[in-house]
């Protein structure tokens, strides 16, 4: 007893000393507060009042301003966080009213990769019905944890609620991972294969104290070592059957109940109760998927346990914390086309639509993150305005903080043609051209310009676009910032016939203004290009050209080499555009533009689009009799046409057939080697016959001694009048009739037509 009493006295006597010395004060860097740095220091005195031992530790202590408006008085929240706030000396009041103005006028959205990482990881499951119990866990006790594991159910729960307090602290994995040896993940792994039916809870603790493990990449092998993610995916799978199953009987008893009047309310709310424990089952072990999903082998094998379909099963919940996961893992999965083509076998599209728009924020964020990675399948975009998404998302371009990926998704689904027209009944464009002349860089974003050029390429659209001064604002920025993307959306606008067309005369000047060596290459493409489109009848192209001296700066740009191939095409297609006028035709043919196009065409040749628009050319310029004469007489043109003639390309062999028939009509002996070539085409199989038929030693003397002669001489097939029919057959060989003979008849389509109709063979 005296030993006791000296031993309480000598605790009792030992005193404990503590003082708290304040810091720095700063802002939090993503939420409205403040970040408070402090220093404790603690000392152990003896019985003498002398230190025996002591510690210092810096803290922070964070003071969340949740009423910090753009309204709130700042010189007076200041002094109440002073006065609040022991950490804070009062001389510090001025320094705190300066952090807080400043978190006053702080923009409240986070950066945009900060909204990323915030979107794509979903936010830990919170503690539930099972975890939360009154004792708290100590290290030390992981034995007797363990030991309740073998017990009945109820101390099983228990004994794992304790084991995950311990696990939520990510301080306590490694500590925990050292049990090992001491059977603790094999005991766990046991019970969870053993009892998972029998209690929801059991079944929650235990993989969530795996999940605590898999959020960290080293444990994974552990977790897989133990197979823990194939156990999962047979839970999930018998937990979404049971669903079912509670469904089917919920809706029995629904049914049984109006005709029995049965008390419907109480199966209800039980049911309920049960929704509520699976959910929480499915969030942590599909969370814990997840994050085994890192390693892309482990997610092909979950694929091959079809984890898509349940994903997609899912999606029928309501609710919100696990319906963010499930969007957020089959985002991840979206990107492999497998995966992607499991998901249009679930119809996910139809799913997902009920989800937008939608109240809960990440839900909403996560769900568009999705439907733009399944966007870029034509088929699911088709589903998407099947469904009704279009005025949807159309109606998200308003949201600040949906409005970037809603406009992507949008961008994907205006790539089709068939549904361009469709945005011309929603407030699409309206909002768009608010958010172009609105901005205020030199250089619009690149989605919005890239859906605007788009939406440019449909005739109603561009009706729209161009209301009121929506033509003379677009044409001003461009100009003014030398956009050139800005510039292809106009471009796209001044293709459509009818009187958006004419609305470009004004701007004919300035925008021939920019055809020179000084401005972007990029700029001056679309710009050509633009005044390419302009094929309007009024427009006097020859002052045009003459004004701004645009004739040598085309002639120089078509030699060999003196240009990128993009700006050489638009000035082909310019030159074939002014070319319809006749002044402007005789112009260019007197400047030796000409030759020059015959140039490039044997430059280029290998390129279908530059010879279409380079015999395009060919063609408008022989409808004027002064470039007429020129092409037939002083050019090889119509020669490298009748080469053309039969090019494996059909607008080449439609542009090179009309321009030969122009020539045919003006040029006779143009026309007779027209229709010969024409007749070698039409009968080239027949010709080919007669030409390779070669007769062995004993065919050409079966009819007698007489040698046969070849049908084929070195001379032209057409020269041969043997070959040619009379009304009693082949005409003589002599040569009775001389060819000169068919002078009154001419080719078409490679049949003879004349006054006299000849028998067909």
């Amino acid at each position: 007893m005296a030993t006791l009493r000296v031993l309480i006295w000598y605790v009792i006597s030992i005193l404990y000393y503590r003082k708290v010395k304040g810091g720095n004060i700063d802002v939090h860097p993503s939420e409205k507060a403040l970040i408070v740095q402090y220093e404790v220091e603690a000392t152990i005195l003896g019985e003498m009042g002398d230190p025996m031992l002591g510690e210092r530790k810096e803290c922070q202590k964070i003071i969340r301003l949740k009423s910090l408006n753009a309204n709130t008085d700042i010189t007076s929240l200041a002094r109440k966080v002073v006065e609040e706030c022991k950490l804070i000396h009062p001389s510090k009041l001025n320094e705190v009213e300066q952090l807080l103005y400043y978190l006053q006028n702080r923009r409240d959205s986070l950066s945009g990769k900060e909204k990323k990482e915030k979107s794509s990881k979903p936010k830990d499951p919170p503690p539930f019905e099972g975890m939360e119990i009154d004792e708290v866990a100590n290290i030390n006790d992981m034995d007797e944890y363990i030991e309740l594991l073998y017990e009945d159910i109820p101390d099983k729960v228990r004994g794992s609620a304790l084991i995950l307090q311990l696990a939520r602290n990510p301080d306590n994995l490694e500590e925990l991972l050292l049990n090992e040896k001491n059977q603790y993940c094999s005991s766990k792994t046991r019970v969870l294969r053993e009892d998972w039916k029998q209690s929801v809870e059991l079944a929650t603790n235990i993989i969530y104290i795996f999940f605590c493990f898999s959020s960290f990449s080293q444990f994974h092998g552990l977790i897989t070592h133990y197979k823990i993610g194939a156990l999962c995916m047979n839970i999930i799978d018998h937990e979404l059957k049971r669903h079912e199953l509670w469904q089917e009987e919920l809706s029995k008893k629904k049914k049984a109940d109006i005709l029995l009047g049965k008390d419907y309310e109480k199966t209800f709310k039980k049911y309920q109760g049960l929704v509520v424990k699976q959910e929480q089952l499915l969030r942590v072990a599909l969370y814990l998927l997840l994050n085994l999903a890192e390693d892309t082998r482990t997610e092909l094998k979950m694929r091959n346990k079809n984890i898509v379909h349940m994903l997609v099963k899912a999606l029928d919940r309501d609710n919100f914390e696990l319906l963010i996961l499930v969007v957020s893992f089959l985002k991840k999965l979206s990107i492999f086309m497998e995966n992607k083509n499991d998901m249009v076998e679930m119809d996910i599209v139809e799913k997902l639509v009920k989800m937008i728009p939608c109240e809960h924020e990440d839900l909403l964020n996560i769900t568009l993150r999705l439907l733009l990675n399944l966007s870029f399948d034509t088929g699911l975009r088709n589903k998407m305005v099947q469904v009704g998404l279009l005025p949807k998302l159309t109606a998200l371009l308003g949201n600040d903080n949906y409005k970037q990926i809603a406009m992507c998704v949008l961008y994907h689904i205006s790539m089709d043609d068939r549904f361009k027209s469709m945005f011309a009944y929603t407030d699409c464009i309206p909002q768009l051209m608010k958010m172009l002349f609105e901005c205020s860089d030199e250089r619009i974003d690149l989605e919005l310009i890239s859906f605007c050029i788009n939406l440019a390429a449909n005739k109603r659209n561009v009706q729209l676009i161009c209301e009121g001064n929506g033509l003379k604002m677009l044409m001003k920025r461009a100009l003014k910032f030398k956009d050139p993307l800005l510039m292809k959306m106009i471009r796209n606008i001044s293709q459509h016939d009818g009187p958006t067309k004419n609305l470009f005369i004004d701007y004919v000047g300035d925008l021939a203004a920019q055809i020179s060596n000084d401005e972007e290459e990029e700029f001056v493409i679309e710009c050509l290009g633009t005044l390419a489109n302009l094929t309007i009848p009024d427009l006097d192209w020859e002052l045009v050209l003459k004004e701004y001296k645009l004739v040598p700066y085309l002639k120089d740009k078509l030699k060999p080499g003196a240009a990128e191939d993009d700006l050489v095409l638009e000035v082909v297609i310019m030159i074939g555009t002014v070319s319809m006028d006749d002044s402007c035709a005789a112009l260019l043919a007197k400047s030796g533009i000409i030759p020059a196009l015959i140039e490039l065409l044997n430059a280029q040749q290998e390129d279908d689009e530059f010879v279409c628009q380079i015999i395009y050319v060919f063609y408008q310029m022989v409808f004027h009799q002064a470039t007429r004469d020129v092409i037939i007489k002083e050019t090889q043109a119509p020669a490298y046409l009748i080469d053309l003639m039969h090019d494996k390309n059909n607008e080449i062999r439609k542009v090179c057939d009309n321009t030969l028939d122009i020539i045919a009509e003006y040029d006779e002996e143009w026309a007779k080697k027209i229709q010969s070539e024409k007749f070698r085409w039409h009968n080239s199989q027949w010709l080919e016959m007669v030409e390779s038929r070669q007769m062995d030693e004993s065919e050409q003397y079966l009819y007698g001694d007489d040698r046969i002669e070849p049908y084929i001489h070195e001379g032209d097939i057409l020269e041969r009048p043997d070959l040619f029919y009379n009304s009693d057959g082949l005409i003589a060989s002599e040569g009775a009739i001389s060819p000169d003979f068919f002078n009154d008849y001419h080719l078409q389509n490679g049949d003879v037509v004349g006054q006299h109709s000849f028998p067909g063979r």
